[in-house]
């Protein structure tokens, strides 16, 4: 890279990051403005200027205020206190972010939890946070009923929308007044406070209830509206799951700052994507690496360029599908950045540079503290040196990415809030790195970082992989496969396909005799989510394991799916059968030419 190219790269990065900053700054130094108080502002700023909108209902700025301010009275009426959770299983709607902002306002905390998930999951998921209720959408009361008989926590149930069972929460909710609440009505908060409950799989288990306080809600909706520069002529499309932070607060709480508007979908649809852009009329639209790929490889469509998106902003654009996806669907410019829920390590591509995830130049380095460090792949830790410090990796070096963490009351983005069960936080912080007594935050993900400081992801660290843009836990794959009659062992992992995002789950395993594989995929289907299931089985006599009985995995990954690589018998997940099938050396060149759609 030329003196001039850099100079260039600097300037662009600059830009960005000073709006960021611009956005950000204020925030620590007014403590006691949340993020249900700004609602309340831009209610007054916007008022009938629409502000979510979708098929199922649309609210302008002062109609969602008033929303959120009904669920605030309904959660002060119910006894809430500060501090206690309400658990929301809800599908993507404006309604959707209307009751986290009035249960946060109210002083509670908010659980958003994953709409995939079913029975031992999902109960793991609400008693983890010991709710003192749950609302309940109708569409997803199957759902729920798969986790309530497991459930060890008692909360009061609100069904939204038609029961015979539980009280109606929309009916209840239409009845209180939705006016701005009375100071006698309102609960001290300060951006310290506990606002929301975002779940992320771990590397060891079941999902993970990561705490995010009000500042970080601040955080995401405030960076987010510098790094995009949000106008009030912007629209969002959001496909998005509301349950995680980039469709719940990056693309929601960036647009409405600015006075913009977010057309809500309640799930990503590969032909209906651009009819919406168009026919919403939208701006800008968040993506995850994954909808670019279906975007890529769908049929033309004649709205695919007849949009008026300005920009998309997101994470996990595939290198090699970048090119195609900025060409053949005229996108200006791609805002690709890197970021994880509970972490303190947040970095942009602000240049555009194809398949980087982010640069930190030297200039802002200090305000951002991340190394990238030696990893040892066997032993799924960062390598320590005679002195037993860490290593900072060499150019274009792959290692994992770590963040400092610190205490200082004006950077409360570098602090680590951790996870409901304080047991699960110690597994990310990493001690006497560089020095004795000094703590960094572990991101979990290998990437490298070239010599022009750009940060490339190479892969995840341990056990988790991702998949359909979800994260899958090893542990609780294999744990839902050991459940089924027949099964001695399982040992999961993640393997590549060719031309798709993350890795696809594949499980080896034992089983006591024949193993029933029709009963085997039928319990897999009511145990674990979709994305979750193993695409491939691999069917052994014996796990190989280490001398200290830990499960080997990287052979099987080097072998993969491929029916040539082994004598063990090798089975696909074959969704237009609903049932697993033989793997022979046609179906594996089919998967690998991308003639199987799954």
């Amino acid at each position: 890279m030329s003196i001039l190219e850099r100079l260039n790269d600097d300037f662009i990065f600059l830009r960005g990051a000073l709006r960021a900053l611009k956005m950000t700054t204020p925030i620590a130094k007014h403590p006691t403005r949340v993020f249900p108080v700004v609602i309340d502002e831009l209610a007054d700023k916007y008022g009938d200027a629409p502000a979510l909108v979708s098929d199922r209902e649309s609210f302008s700025f002062r109609q969602l205020a008033e929303r959120a301010n009904r669920y605030a009275r309904w959660a002060r009426r119910e006894n809430l206190a500060k501090g206690e959770t309400v658990c929301l299983l809800m599908s993507n709607r404006p309604e959707y972010m209307a009751a986290w902002i009035g249960i946060t306002g109210a002083g509670g905390v908010a659980a958003l939890i994953n709409t995939n998930l079913v029975g031992a999951s999902l109960a793991h998921c609400i008693d983890i946070v010991e709710p003192k209720l749950i609302i309940v959408a109708t569409e997803l009361a199957e759902t729920f009923a798969t986790a309530r008989p497991l459930l060890k926590t008692k909360p009061k149930i609100w069904s939204h929308g038609e029961s015979a069972e539980f009280p109606r929460l929309d009916r209840d909710i239409d009845s209180l007044p939705g006016d701005r609440l009375a100071a006698s009505e309102r609960v001290a908060l300060t951006i310290e406070d506990h606002a929301l409950y975002i779940y992320t799989s771990g590397t060891t288990g079941m999902p993970k209830a990561a705490n995010i306080n009000h500042y970080r809600v601040m955080l995401a909706s405030h960076a987010f509206a510098g790094v995009m520069d949000t106008k009030p002529t912007d629209r969002m499309y959001n496909c998005l799951p509301m349950y995680h932070t980039a469709g719940g607060l990056v693309a929601t709480g960036s647009v409405l700052l600015n006075g913009g508007s977010i057309a809500i979908r309640e799930k990503f649809s590969a032909r209906e994507f651009w009819d919406d852009v168009v026919r919403y009329d939208c701006t800008l639209f968040q993506y995850i690496g994954e909808l670019c790929r279906y975007l890529v490889h769908s049929p033309p469509n004649a709205n695919e360029t007849r949009h008026h998106i300005r920009l998309v902003c997101g994470n996990g654009l595939r290198p090699d599908l970048w090119a195609e996806f900025k060409t053949r669907f005229r996108i200006p410019k791609i805002l690709e950045f890197y970021g994880a829920t509970e972490g303190n390590v947040n970095i942009f591509n602000f240049e555009g540079k194809p398949g980087a995830v982010g640069r930190v130049p030297w200039f802002v380095a200090h305000r951002f503290p991340i190394a990238v460090v030696r990893f040892d792949v066997e032993h799924q830790q960062p390598v320590r040196n005679a002195e037993g410090f860490c290593e900072r990796c060499a150019p274009d070096e792959s290692g994992e990415v770590i963040g400092k963490i610190l205490k200082d009351p004006s950077k409360p983005g570098n602090r680590f809030e951790g996870y409901a069960a304080a047991a699960q936080n110690e597994n990310k912080i990493l001690r006497d790195v560089f020095k004795k007594g000094d703590a960094w935050f572990r991101t979990g993900d290998l990437m490298r970082r070239d010599a022009n400081g750009y940060f490339y992801f190479v892969d995840r660290v341990g056990d988790t992989f991702r998949w359909k843009g979800e994260n899958v836990s090893t542990s609780e794959v294999a744990e839902a496969i050991n459940a089924f009659p027949g099964v001695r062992d399982a040992n999961v992992y993640g393997v590549t396909v060719t031309g798709r995002d993350g890795r696809a789950g594949m499980a080896a395993i034992v089983c006591d005799g024949a193993c029933d594989l029709a009963a085997l995929h039928a319990h897999l289907r009511a145990a674990l989510p979709d994305y979750a299931r193993p695409l491939f089985l691999r069917i052994q006599t014996e796990l190989e394991v280490t001398t200290t009985f830990k499960q080997k995995k990287l052979d099987l990954v080097k072998d993969g799916f491929n029916p040539a690589a082994t004598s063990d018998p090798i089975y696909f997940n074959d969704p237009r059968s609903r049932a697993f099938t033989r793997m022979d050396k046609t179906l594996y060149s089919w998967i690998e030419q991308g003639d199987v759609r799954f």
